[in-house]
């Protein structure tokens, strides 16, 4: 199982650039292999950025974009696997809290790739790094950066 953090998530949704093409291909290259999922957290993170957009929108011409890309997000979330912080996840985080200086949004996502033996996908390895038994690469590079 391979898991996609919140960043390379809007990378695969915005569908551009060099980094995406890269990760595009690696992902490609597994899916029959890998089963490739997003968090629970990750949801929420997209959800709070574009309702937080819509809320602060004093022109309603904004407003417009920001709730058709709203509904863009649930027909995307529809189509993913979604693995949920349930309580094995709560747990290994609530132990990771405790020693580990990560924000808490990676380290919930972390705690969800721990408690289901997945790899998590990111390029946030200076953060993701700090968690103890992690499997966490970039693909946007074009190399693996850790053993799997």
């Amino acid at each position: 199982m391979l898991i996609l953090d919140t960043d390379l998530l809007t990378l695969v949704q915005r569908k551009e650039g060099e980094a995406y093409a890269r990760l595009a291909a690696r992902l490609e290259a597994v899916v029959k292999d890998e089963e490739i999922c997003v968090t629970i957290i990750s949801c929420e993170e997209q959800m709070r950025g574009w309702l937080a957009l819509i809320a602060s929108g004093r022109n309603v011409e904004k407003q417009l974009d920001a709730y058709r890309r709203l509904h863009e997000l649930f027909d995307d979330f529809h189509d993913q696997t979604i693995i949920d912080f349930d309580r094995p996840a709560l747990q290994i985080f609530q132990q990771l809290k405790a020693t580990v200086r990560v924000g808490s949004m990676d380290l919930k996502i972390a705690a969800i790739a721990l408690a289901n033996h997945a790899k998590l996908l990111s390029r946030n390895l200076k953060a993701f790094r700090k968690v103890p038994d992690l499997r966490v690469e970039d693909w946007t590079i074009g190399q693996e950066l850790s053993p799997s």
